[in-house]
């Protein structure tokens, strides 16, 4: 019989699909890694599984533990997840922005959802960062997950992600666009691609605000996520990909023009690329030299 011996086991191995309407006039190939076929429907479910992996290893985190975590809901779909099939309580402090439905999925996963205010500094004690920390602190035999200082976070996509990515593509890759978020998927893969061939690009695309900083030799561009749900929405109607471009390149018509425009003049001269898309904003330092 052919089986997974529980849902983690499904995480990754996610397909390539070719984007053929949107650059259907571009002499490249451009394709989407389409991360919502992970079980908890996004990229995060892979960090979340390994950091998890890793605490136990290190001892951070005993059986029967609490794990606790900041998250604006991915991160903590895969926290879930994995908790459920470890056996971890989990609590999940995540900020008002964030859609009922959202916070609602992660309490019906089981976990504990803390609800803190948005319109407030990271270091404010009522934030959703030094909530979480606060409660971690206070909670015996518990493991704060911390995903923005994570290692594991990044390592997850070097030994996983890249390496799909660069089998994938049979090594013919020669752009990377992602979304910075945490910064662990364009650290991890970024520095596998770059290990196997120098002269792929990364490109980085955040929000406005963003406090990321990641030194590429390449592109990073800031972005709006007003637009971002019109111009998602658009591609994936034309590509016919429902949920695949949720989390695509979030521009507002300022910006949009230009980066879009960059990269499309960087189409017209390669011969394949890859784009992942990712959310949030991230506080990684990575040198890709």
């Amino acid at each position: 019989m052919k089986y997974y011996n529980n849902i983690l086991e499904t995480i990754g191995n996610t397909p390539l699909i070719k984007l053929n309407n949107i650059f259907k006039d571009f002499p490249c190939e451009v394709f989407a890694k389409v991360e919502s076929f992970n079980p908890g429907n996004s990229v995060k479910d892979r960090m979340a599984l390994k950091m998890i992996e890793d605490a136990e290893k290190s001892g951070l985190i005993k059986p029967g533990g609490t794990i606790v975590e900041g998250t604006s809901g991915n991160t903590g779909m895969g926290l879930a997840l994995a908790s459920i099939v470890k056996g971890y309580k989990l609590i999940c402090v995540s900020n008002d922005k964030q859609s009922k439905e959202k916070l609602d999925v992660l309490r019906a996963m089981g976990a504990e959802v803390i609800v803190c205010p948005t319109d407030v500094p990271a270091d404010d004690p009522k934030s959703y960062y030094s909530v979480s920390r606060k409660i971690a602190e206070e909670t015996p035999n518990s493991w704060y997950v911390n995903q923005y200082d994570n290692p594991s976070n990044t390592k997850a996509h070097y030994e996983n992600t890249g390496p799909e990515i660069w089998g994938q593509t049979e090594g013919k890759i020669t752009h990377f666009v992602v979304g910075v978020g945490t910064g662990g998927t364009i650290s991890g893969v970024g520095r596998f691609l770059k290990e196997k061939n120098k002269s792929v690009k990364i490109w980085g695309i955040d929000t406005y605000g963003s406090e990321a900083r990641i030194q590429l030799n390449d592109k990073f561009g800031t972005i709006d996520e007003v637009g971002a749900f019109v111009l998602a929405e658009r591609a994936a109607k034309r590509e016919e990909l429902q949920n695949v471009l949720t989390t695509a390149l979030k521009v507002d018509s300022d910006t949009k023009m230009g980066i879009i425009s960059d990269i499309k003049q960087e189409l017209r001269k390669v011969n394949a690329l890859k784009i992942n898309y990712t959310t949030r904003v991230g506080d990684y330092t990575q040198n890709f030299n």
